[in-house]
């Protein structure tokens, strides 16, 4: 079993940053694998950023240039720092990995 646990969500202003933490434990070995997604109201829920198995990062079309997606092993952490936010970027991030999912934090951006 893995536990995910996010946080770091807010409200936030078109142009503005919010770092995103997702805090793993359980049966987890290291931090790759785990990524970030997010669902939008009436919206399926998409991939936005993960680490490889190799420990390289992926990002969506959508976010490239303005999140980057980091990671902690000693502390089996994991985070978004996301940047110039737009009003399109409002929604619930969720992390995963393996299937595993945590609950959600809620990011809203302001026009």
């Amino acid at each position: 079993q893995v536990q995910l646990v996010e946080s770091g969500g807010g409200l936030v202003q078109a142009g503005g940053s919010l770092r995103l933490s997702c805090a793993a434990s359980g049966r987890i070995f290291n931090i790759n694998g785990m990524g970030w997604y997010r669902q939008a109201p009436g919206k399926q829920r998409e991939l936005v950023a993960f680490i490889t198995s190799g420990g390289s990062t992926n990002y969506a079309n959508s976010v490239k240039g303005r999140f980057t997606i980091s990671g902690d092993n000693a502390k089996n952490t994991v985070y978004l720092q996301m940047d110039s936010l737009k009003p399109e970027d409002t929604a619930v991030y969720y992390c995963d990995y393996g299937g595993f999912w945590g609950q959600g934090t809620q990011v809203t951006v302001s026009s």
